[in-house]
């Protein structure tokens, strides 16, 4: 019987484990084309985090600002905007935001709506499952439609699922720019560590 229990006990640490794992893993994806044309990402600015208090007011304020000057400038030159929202739906990630996130994010519930102020922006919406917006085949397609070899991303936060995304951007071979004023990280400090890893990765901040 303690054996049973012990070897139960076992799997579902592996099993939580392994959803940790896939929530900070950075995909792999097949080197893209030559191809012409920007795109601008806007990654996680959703009610449920937008309105959590995470941030200052101040950095909130500056970055919203920010955040509707790359729209807007992005809606002027043609440049398609792709929202990309977090939805937690992996049944091990599920519980790991459940324990660790405060079931914050996780598919069906309240709050993973693009924020007020960014609703109705977007030219495309995609769903994420874990930090990296590359680890299903959605963006891949949408990009190669659009013929996007350019990305600009702004949104939160700076050392997750902006860091991730941007990193399986640069191995499909994309050319990647943070805009360092749209961008917010609850941990300010690691934040300037995690640009600094990306800028040695070619990630462009501006």
């Amino acid at each position: 019987m303690w054996v049973i229990l012990a070897i139960a006990f076992l799997g579902a640490i592996l099993w939580l484990a392994n959803g940790i794992r896939l929530i900070g893993a950075v995909s792999q994806g097949a080197p893209i084309a030559e191809r012409s044309e920007a795109a601008l990402l806007m990654i996680d600015l959703q009610s449920v985090f937008w309105n959590a208090a995470m941030f200052s007011n101040t950095s909130m304020a500056e970055a919203e600002a920010c955040i509707l000057t790359e729209l807007e400038r992005a809606k002027a030159n043609g440049i398609p905007i792709i929202a990309i929202r977090q939805e937690w739906s992996i049944p091990s990630t599920k519980v790991v935001a459940k324990l660790l996130m405060k079931g914050q994010a996780i598919e069906g519930t309240p709050g993973t709506e693009v924020a007020a102020p960014f609703d109705g922006l977007a030219s495309y919406e995609i769903v994420k499952r874990v930090q990296d917006a590359f680890e299903t085949s959605q963006l891949d397609t949408l990009l190669e439609t659009l013929k996007v070899g350019k990305l600009s991303i702004v949104g939160l936060d700076t050392n997750y699922c902006i860091a991730k995304t941007a990193l399986a951007a640069r191995q499909r071979g994309y050319e990647v720019e943070i805009v360092k004023r749209a961008v917010l990280s609850a941990d300010q400090k690691n934040a300037v560590q995690t640009l600094d890893m990306l800028a040695g990765k070619h990630v462009k901040l501006v």
